[in-house]
């Protein structure tokens, strides 16, 4: 090689040029599913079930409970991805810069669990949740960073769509758990289970990329520390696509937060637990029905903004529709609506942050900080729908709260100037 010659990145830093086949994507796409059942079955049902029988004697209600250890989890988890990103990004194992900490990740987790299903009181289930976020996150930033490492970047619709597609079924399978396996402390049990079991199929059979030592760079913790603030100045796509995230994160996040409680105290549906479960089914299966098909059509085209900016819009309806008809039949099409959208959304805005991504050799970290707009929106929810449904309004103003957030949301994906 001459001093004329580029210089080609290989291996863990290369661009990935050859296409991912089924095989591989079936199998990262289960190792998603399994880490969203770990994180779902106790969203959905096992810690509100929790809070409702811990609050009584303490001076919180069910609520200010529920909110305040998923607060908790969720500050804990703004942490976890980027720095665990970032950690996989400098690891050189014989295993791959991804794997050891989706193992790990995993294993974490599952025993996690396992800990919030002894929980007697709201100290402990507060410790067991923020380990299950510390501990998934892990895994989850090795999974999504996998992507931009094999993935070349007109496959990553398609890819991101059955990633997608596997999340949802992650919370369905989650929430369905959580609902049968016989009380809270089976359904942690079952969820732990189906987490370890889970990534099993991805790590044993496909050979994670290596970083040689060569490559990693020299270790400095202000150089470590100082990685993780991307200026939007300097970003801007990158910027403007955080806060798109976010936005529309924050505003599903409002919708799903009480929807066991919205059930029980406002619809007064006989039996709301299965309600829930019922909803998410529904929002499941329209969202799978456009998750990868949404993916597969932006490849083609090549552009990934319209994708988004409308499948916000469509979710901002449906969640206005939550505000202004507040039955059962009302939620149920609300559920199906914003499963369309929030399917469309899911595959084509991974693809779009992967597109905006600044250096090879940050791929984990810097999905771990695009990641905290997954994560903050779990701490901000609380702390915006408790005061909202106790003092300024109730579920009306909350949902239509939520619309405003995820219309604002869709409507700022224009400013993203460098990707189609």
């Amino acid at each position: 090689m001459t001093a004329a010659d580029p210089v080609i990145p290989v291996g863990a830093l290369a661009e990935p040029v050859e296409r991912v086949g089924r095989g591989w994507t079936t199998a990262l796409s289960l190792a998603n599913g399994a880490i969203w059942v770990g994180w779902y079955g106790p969203l959905q049902i096992l810690l509100a079930s929790q809070a409702e029988d811990f609050a009584p004697g303490t001076g919180m209600s069910k609520e200010t409970m529920l909110a305040w250890v998923t607060g908790a989890g969720a500050v804990v988890s703004l942490v976890a991805n980027p720095l665990f990103g970032a950690l996989s990004d400098r690891t050189t194992a014989r295993w791959g810069r991804r794997t050891p900490w989706i193992v790990a990740g995993a294993a974490g987790g599952a025993l996690s669990l396992l800990l919030l299903a002894g929980a007697d009181g709201v100290w402990m289930m507060a410790l067991g949740w923020c380990l299950v976020q510390l501990t998934l996150n892990a895994a989850f930033a090795a999974v999504t960073a996998a992507v931009p490492d094999r993935v070349p970047r007109l496959q990553r619709g398609s890819v991101g769509g059955w990633l997608g597609a596997a999340q949802i079924l992650g919370v369905v399978g989650g929430t369905g758990l959580a609902t049968v396996a016989g009380g809270t402390g089976g359904g942690y049990a079952a969820c732990a289970v189906f987490t370890l079991v889970g990534i099993l199929p991805y790590v044993l059979r496909y050979q994670d990329l290596r970083l040689p030592e060569s490559a990693r760079p020299a270790w400095s913790w202000r150089t470590f520390l100082t990685s993780f603030w991307l200026s939007p100045r300097r970003h801007p796509d990158l910027g403007w696509a955080w806060l798109t995230r976010f936005l529309i994160n924050l505003s599903n996040a409002l919708v799903l937060l009480y929807l066991l409680y919205y059930l029980r105290d406002r619809l007064h549906y006989d039996d709301p637990e299965q309600g829930v479960l019922i909803l998410t089914a529904v929002n499941g299966v329209t969202l799978l029905a456009t998750v990868v098909v949404g993916g597969v059509w932006s490849d083609r085209l090549g552009r990934r903004k319209p994708f988004v900016i409308w499948s916000g819009v469509l979710m901002a309806v449906a969640t206005a529709a939550l505000a202004g008809w507040q039955t059962w039949p009302g939620a149920i099409v609300a559920a199906a609506v914003l499963g369309i959208g929030f399917g469309v959304f899911t595959s084509v805005d991974f693809a779009l942050m992967t597109d905006v991504l600044p250096k090879a050799l940050d791929r984990g970290k810097d999905l771990g900080v695009i990641n905290i707009a997954n994560a903050l929106p779990q701490v901000a929810a609380p702390a915006l729908a408790a005061p909202i449904v106790t003092y300024l309004g109730g579920y009306r103003v909350l949902y239509l709260v939520a619309a405003v957030i995820g219309l604002a949301g869709a409507v700022l994906v224009g400013r993203i100037k460098g990707v189609d």
